[in-house]
């Protein structure tokens, strides 16, 4: 049906302001003494900017509307109980990773590499879920999930590093105000670009609102922009990315040994022969650089021609397309476990990432049956798992130089010396690479008696790692000590 014209002289009607529109369901989880009652809340809550005309305050306006899911224990002390805000990244993403398939109290049954399960996938009790020491709250930034912008603002106003990090900020002033968390410990967690985030906000949260924390989870790390992005004249990621290609020729029978020690093989090489080699270009002699390459070949099983010809110059996309080219394959990104067919058998670059493909429609088949079917939030929304209309993403504030939040953490940790933080690397991880987290903390401004600050954590699997079943048990129990240690009394 047409919409009808508006009367001429008659003026168009204001869109009605929206409302938080958020549903509470109970849920139990766990046998025996094991057993957790629960709360869920799901849904949108506005944000709202205030109106102030010639200097007076006139009220409020709706901002944006943010989908999130909270979980929160029964009969528990709110003043005591710790909260963890999680979020994902992309920039585009849902939390829907972290969700359900690593935190929540329900969680993806999907498979792994190679055994992968046939639609339309399962959900079952998520029984190391964290919320047996902390409440969690799964937040959607603005165009992601169910987030959208208000009547009067476009998307552009939310998709940008400072405008992103304010939002969220918001949202989470917002939440603990409104449900008395003010004396809770608190956490974030982030993963990918959420790690970003994370970083910043932690600076933000204390400065803006006084809202310390406890700890920071940072899953799949990548706080400084130029140690994982290849581009003309930045030879870092070269180095950064290595020992990853290594443990990926390793998992896929290309080169042969112990992985551990593999692993320290590739990290003496890349810092080292690697690194100087890069470095020195043409000046390093013919035969000290023949060496070098020879070497690369060897622990990462290319072919020592085509390293030569790379001018030891690989990028992942480039590696991910020719280490099982024999075979007809490509590697995925997100996970160097996972394999595809190759899309063009001479093709320089990976054409798609098979792991993204593996893992994207379990979760948004099982995610769009959750929030309806067992959290009771109806919704025509799409839901926007990861979506690429946040692009263009504004950097604006970083003009000039590599996006970094580096300095942000080390701010934070500076102003709060209770501030701890939790690192998890996946040594599959073709996306954010374990080596690259490691350079940028090693270079973090404090003190060097601070390190203790910061613990590692490292897991046979890729950017998610909790998709492989022996690395989710293990990292919730490492951030359950994690929590556990941030809110025990000194």
């Amino acid at each position: 049906m047409s919409e009808q014209p508006t009367p001429e002289g008659t003026v168009a009607a204001t869109p009605p302001e929206p409302t938080d529109d958020v549903v509470v369901t109970h849920h139990t989880f766990g046998r025996g003494r094991n057993k957790i009652n629960y709360t869920a809340t799901t849904g949108r809550v506005v944000l709202r900017e205030e109106v102030i005309t010639d200097g007076k305050f006139e009220g409020s306006k709706a901002r944006a509307e943010i989908f999130h899911t909270a979980y929160t224990l029964d009969d528990a002390a709110p003043g005591t109980r710790p909260v963890t805000f999680a979020f994902n990244g992309g920039p585009g993403s849902s939390s829907v990773w972290l969700h359900l398939g690593l935190f929540g109290p329900r969680r993806v049954i999907m498979g792994d590499a190679g055994e992968l399960a046939k639609p339309p996938y399962e959900l079952a009790d998520n029984l190391e879920s964290l919320l047996a020491v902390s409440d969690l709250v799964f937040i959607d930034p603005v165009t992601t999930g169910f987030s959208r912008s208000a009547s009067g603002h476009t998307s552009d106003d939310f998709h940008g590093y400072t405008r992103d990090v304010e939002s969220v900020g918001e949202f989470i002033r917002l939440w603990t105000t409104r449900h008395g968390r003010w004396m809770s410990p608190k956490f974030l967690a982030g993963e990918s670009y959420g790690t970003t985030r994370a970083a910043a906000l932690a600076s933000y949260l204390s400065s803006a609102y006084g809202l310390y924390l406890n700890g920071i989870m940072l899953i799949s790390s990548v706080l400084d922009m130029g140690s994982v992005h290849f581009s003309e004249g930045n030879d870092l990621p070269y180095q950064l990315f290595f020992p990853t290609y290594v443990t990926t020729a390793h998992y896929h029978g290309k080169v042969r040994g112990s992985l551990q020690n593999k692993l320290k093989a590739a990290e003496d090489f890349a810092g080292d022969e690697l690194g100087r080699a890069l470095r020195l270009g043409h000046r390093m002699p013919a035969s000290e650089r023949a060496e070098v390459v020879k070497t690369y070949a060897a622990l990462t099983g290319l072919d020592e021609a085509y390293v030569d010809r790379a001018d030891l110059r690989i990028d992942l996309f480039e590696f991910c397309a020719e280490l099982l080219r024999d075979r007809g394959l490509v590697v995925g990104r997100l996970d160097t476990r996972f394999t595809g067919p190759a899309e063009k058998g001479n093709a320089a670059r990976m054409g798609y990432d098979p792991s993204h493909s593996a893992i994207n429609g379990p979760y948004a088949a099982t995610l769009n049956h959750y929030v309806r079917a067992e959290l009771g939030y109806e919704s025509d929304l799409v839901y926007q798992i990861l979506t690429a209309k946040v692009h263009p993403w504004s950097y604006k504030e970083f003009e000039g130089r590599a996006v970094e939040v580096a300095s942000e953490l080390a701010t934070a940790m500076r102003h709060n010396p209770h501030l701890r933080v939790h690192v998890a690397c996946g040594l599959y991880d073709g996306a954010t690479p374990h080596f690259a987290a490691e350079h940028v903390f090693a270079h973090l401004k404090l003190p060097r008696a601070d390190a203790d600050r910061i613990e590692w954590k490292y897991y046979e699997a890729g950017h998610m790692m909790y998709v492989h079943e022996e690395s989710r048990v293990a990292q919730l129990a490492d951030l359950a000590e994690f929590v556990t240690r941030g809110t025990a009394a000194e």
